[in-house]
């Protein structure tokens, strides 16, 4: 590593740390339920039990998505036989750089109090950051293995501004509901990477091929991510939704989603190769589209048999993409997609974000209940009256704007991260840990221990 990037990143962590410090000293406290104050808010609200603190509620589903981000995304990269350093400490670098960033963007936007000036946090603050920071990790999917720390960390702070930002217009311009983050999460994510990696493209790239594959134990590795998200997606698409039956709802939903793309993924993996076998690509990835795909309408009354259709066509869809649309996303639109998430959160976003629309558009009250409709799609103030129709055309017309501020986005941020002054690693170096880390284990006697 030359001796301009041992410099710069370490110039750029401390100086981001030392804002950070200062922005949060200006701006971030406790809310009312952190708050030492909690006590006399109980007793002015004729609270009688601590349990009634959101902590107790929104702390499980926290611990749920915290894992996800840090060891799900972060393992499920590890699959290049030569990247694993990369893949799980540049997650655990740009997940907590993220996330500062996230609390203030985010609080700007909905949460600073005008009397005060000040943005006040609790639990859920931390799983919207969390959120947050998932769209920048979706897009390094497509950049793995090809980018520097730096430009890791630039892409980061550009793609949590942009996603407070699209998120603001969705959820509170629009009023669309997206508990998952179908759109505002996975389809932005998806396509902020894509149009990143597409500004990139590396002509020469197969100068490096030789370490763009994986070997046992690096899909090994990879499958513990899978596990990890697999298992934690119900409580990631119901996280923030309201408490009672909405985050039960969204629950079960997922749940089914989650089980019926296993199935149709292994069926498709299995008739895609000549001799039957299963591809770990597909199962590493596809089996997880379905809860992409009901991130939207997780809270919806799209009935348990709605949940598996969703997942059914999800598992076919995403492992088709795997094995026809990402060679020719590569071939003929030259983006190098290193992950495939056009695959897992692109395509699998706007499935979403289509099936969020329809579900909405087709709610009666006769299905929800007149209460049930106005909880459900949070018809109240300015949206009283709001009718089914409309919201599903506002929830189709929040999918778009994820997609343009995703391929926008990316580009423009493409264009920066393209300046030649970010220290990316050089065609025949790309998938490759020793390019950055202090690999203590000489390459050659790994890839010997390997064969």
């Amino acid at each position: 590593m030359n001796t301009n990037i041992r410099l710069t990143l370490p110039v750029v962590c401390f100086v981001w740390q030392i804002a950070m410090i200062i922005l949060f000293g200006v701006f971030i406290r406790y809310d009312e339920e952190s708050d030492t104050h909690w006590v006399e808010t109980k007793a002015h609200d004729n609270i009688t039990s601590d349990i009634e603190n959101d902590f107790y509620f929104r702390y499980p589903s926290f611990q749920d998505v915290h894992v996800m981000i840090f060891v799900g995304f972060g393992f499920l990269m590890t699959f290049l036989k030569r990247y694993s350093f990369g893949a799980v400490g540049f997650n655990f670098l740009i997940a907590s750089f993220g996330l500062q960033w996230a609390l203030l963007m985010q609080g700007w936007f909905h949460s600073l109090d005008p009397q005060t000036g000040k943005i006040f946090i609790g639990v859920e603050s931390l799983i919207n950051a969390d959120f947050c920071v998932a769209g920048c990790l979706i897009a390094y999917g497509a950049v793995l293995g090809k980018v520097s720390p730096v430009q890791l960390l630039v892409m980061t702070l550009f793609g949590v501004t942009l996603f407070a930002v699209e998120e603001y217009i969705i959820l509170n311009l629009l009023h669309a509901r997206d508990a998952g983050g179908s759109m505002v999460i996975h389809t932005f994510g998806g396509y902020y990477g894509l149009a990143i990696s597409r500004v990139l493209y590396r002509p020469n790239l197969h100068q490096s091929k030789r370490m763009q594959g994986s070997v046992y134990h690096s899909d090994t590795f990879a499958m513990i991510g899978t596990l990890f998200l697999w298992m934690f997606w119900p409580s990631f698409n119901s996280a923030i939704t309201d408490h009672g039956d909405g985050q039960h709802r969204a629950v079960i939903n997922t749940y089914l989603c989650l089980a019926s793309t296993v199935l149709t993924t292994v069926a498709i993996s299995s008739l895609s190769q000549k001799t039957g076998k299963l591809d770990m690509v597909h199962i590493q990835n596809s089996t997880l589209a379905g809860g992409v795909a009901l991130g939207t309408a997780a809270e919806f009354m799209i009935s348990p048999y709605g949940a598996l259709i969703v997942g059914f066509f999800c598992g076919i869809i995403s492992t088709m993409g795997y094995i026809f649309i990402s060679p020719f996303l590569e071939k003929t639109l030259k983006i190098q997609d290193t992950c495939g998430i056009h695959n897992l959160h692109a395509m699998p976003g706007v499935i979403g974000g289509i099936v969020g629309a329809i579900t909405a558009a087709a709610a009666s009250e006769s299905v929800y209940g007149k209460q049930g409709l106005i909880n459900t799609f949070d018809f109240t103030g300015d949206f009283k009256d709001r009718t089914v129709l409309t919201q599903g055309g506002y929830q189709a017309a929040g999918m778009c704007v994820s997609i343009v501020f995703g391929v926008v986005g990316g580009a423009i941020v493409g264009s920066i991260l393209k300046l030649p002054i970010w220290g990316d690693p050089a065609d025949e170096n790309c998938f490759d840990d020793e390019v950055y880390w202090e690999v203590r284990e000489p390459a050659t006697h790994h890839l010997l221990f390997t064969i």
